[in-house]
């Protein structure tokens, strides 16, 4: 960009800050060594290893960003970084099937990966996307209704597997491809805007156990945890000044009359504070699911190739408080 210092990170309308070209360049070098054989795996230890590695090698601007935001994410608990790269010329087409993710190494995977060892250790959970570390966010014809990640409706806010004991502390997305008619966005709402909005009466019923979230569709039938899903729990926890939250507005049940109205407050703060991104390629956004909520505008997918395409992966900060559910001592939780 003219005008930019080498090094550093710029203000865009898109996103929080820009990627100068030369550190973007060196962004793409460097994911390109991940995926030089053809045959990489990126579920791999031995990829994931390397990727943490090649993190250290990232320049200092991105590193510096993404070190700041883990240590306090800030009001809206979000951060948003464009001028990634995403190796537009060798997309393939928009996946349009069900389950869809990504195993082999690409830039993109890459990219989300590097940035997920900086952040913590990447996460999955074998019930969801069959425990892929980077999973396609995309449109599926006869899905369109489905609230959830292959659906092209409205998503309700929601915290990430907020019913599982070891929901990810960080969601990070990566920007492949705009929808075509770039009015998709990304809505989210951080819990330290919401929180002043709230009456004295519903953040004490937030935290009291008087509500049952469940498993969102993504997750299928079935217990993927062991435990019940049916064990009360609050919304906010710990620190009354900075509480963290668990809720998906669609599978978050309240039990009593005053667990309904505050939920329903709580809901209304969201819409108020919620700020709608509309992502372009290359355009990375770090969620703190601990203290965000987040949803998605409707938009029309064509399934024509080159509908909206982002890719996820989960992080955790703390990857041993989970090591009873993960097997081999490996990235996915299998329950």
């Amino acid at each position: 960009m003219p005008g930019t210092t080498p090094g550093t990170v710029q203000p865009t309308a898109a996103a929080d800050w820009e990627l100068d070209p030369a550190d973007a360049d060196a962004c793409e070098r460097l994911a390109r060594t991940l995926c030089g054989s053809g045959h990489d795996q990126v579920d791999s230890p031995q990829w994931v290893e390397r990727a943490r590695d090649a993190w250290e090698d990232l320049p200092l601007s991105l590193r510096r960003a993404v070190r700041r935001f883990r240590r306090h994410s800030g009001p809206h608990g979000t951060l948003v970084i464009g001028g990634l790269p995403v190796d537009q010329a060798a997309l393939p087409a928009t996946p349009a099937v069900p389950g869809s993710v990504q195993r082999q190494a690409t830039v993109p995977a890459a990219v989300l990966t590097m940035v997920a060892c900086g952040l913590g250790e990447p996460l999955a959970y074998l019930a969801e996307k069959s425990g892929a570390l980077v999973q396609d966010v995309v449109p599926v014809p006869g899905q369109e209704t489905f609230h959830g990640n292959a659906g092209s409706v409205p998503l309700s806010f929601h915290t990430e597997n907020g019913f599982h004991p070891h929901p990810p502390d960080h969601v990070v997305f990566l920007c492949l491809r705009a929808d075509h008619d770039r009015i998709a966005g990304m809505r989210v709402a951080g819990l330290r805007e919401a929180l002043p909005l709230l009456s004295t009466a519903g953040r004490q019923a937030l935290f009291a156990p008087e509500f049952i979230t469940t498993r969102p569709p993504s997750f299928g039938p079935g217990t993927a945890t062991g435990e019940p899903d049916t064990e009360p729990r609050p919304v906010l926890s710990g620190a009354a000044e900075d509480p963290d939250i668990r809720m998906a507005q669609l599978v978050t049940t309240p039990l009593t009359p005053r667990a309904t109205a505050a939920l329903a407050e709580f809901g209304r703060a969201c819409e108020v504070s919620a700020r709608t991104l509309r992502l372009t390629p290359g355009d990375l956004v770090v969620i703190d699911n601990r203290v965000t909520v987040h949803g998605r505008t409707s938009f029309r997918p064509r399934y024509d190739g080159a509908d909206r395409w982002l890719q996820r992966t989960y992080v955790t900060t703390d990857l041993r408080r989970s090591r009873d559910h993960r097997p081999d001592d490996g990235h996915v939780l299998a329950r």
